[in-house]
């Protein structure tokens, strides 16, 4: 899946961002998702679940990624 993710604000939390793009199905999940280290931030894996996801970052893993843009 590739998808472009456009805010709403200057930011959004890496959880809340997998939770709306449907990478996973709810917050808690992604919390775990994250922390077990499936998660890439601009190419580096990354386990903070309230990463501030700005515009221009890519977030991937296994079968998704996640393009950021400016709303």
């Amino acid at each position: 899946m590739r998808e472009t993710f456009t805010l709403a604000s200057d930011y959004i939390a890496l959880c809340d961002l997998l939770k709306y793009c449907a990478v996973t199905e709810s917050g808690g999940e992604a919390k775990h998702f994250i922390a077990e280290g499936n998660v890439l931030v601009d190419g580096e894996v990354e386990f903070r679940k309230r990463r501030k996801v700005r515009d221009g970052m890519v977030v991937s893993g296994d079968g998704f990624e996640i393009r950021v843009v400016a709303g």
